[in-house]
């Protein structure tokens, strides 16, 4: 796995401070999406332990909410995403987990692979981002057809239940 950037502070993706993994590599390519760069599964850095650990470092702050996986494409880059995930529910498990997604629910857990990332994470948001959509005063995402989907609700229920804060 490769990642463009990992934050420790971002107020943008999920509530409260959050730590931030962007994963490079997406084979959606919305138009005029926001890290068009991370599209290319060669651009940025490999993933070492020693960036795990510096999530977990990131996590573990009092000061920090929770994980959230973007980039690209996480569901793209579930082998590698899987373990650091692990990991964190490991030292952090009151910690929420978020991952950003141009795949629709019912895909994600059509694939064995992706849906197990799909369990480890509290709240997905599902869907392409949309230039025709797109709208500034949404919370948490950028085209108004994407969801905030509570996992463990609607996979509880079999009914998407939308995260509400």
């Amino acid at each position: 796995m490769r990642y463009g950037q990992i934050r420790q502070y971002d107020i943008a993706n999920g509530p409260g401070i959050r730590a931030s993994i962007f994963v490079t590599g997406c084979t959606h390519c919305c138009y005029n999406c926001f890290n068009e760069e991370y599209q290319d599964f060669r651009a940025g850095q490999e993933w070492t332990e020693e960036q795990t650990q510096l999530v977990i470092n990131y996590v573990t702050d009092p000061n920090c909410s929770g994980l959230t996986l973007l980039g690209g494409e996480p569901f793209q880059n579930v082998k590698g995403l899987i373990p650091v995930v692990k990991a964190v529910r490991t030292v952090a498990p009151e910690k929420s987990i978020w991952a950003y997604s141009g795949y629709i629910w019912d895909d994600l857990l059509a694939d064995e692979e992706r849906k197990s990332l799909v369990e480890l994470v509290d709240v997905v948001v599902d869907g392409r981002f949309m230039d025709e959509l797109k709208d500034p005063s949404l919370q948490f995402r950028g085209s108004s057809n994407q969801r905030l989907i509570d996992v463990k609700k609607t996979l509880a229920t079999g009914d998407i239940i939308l995260y509400s804060n």
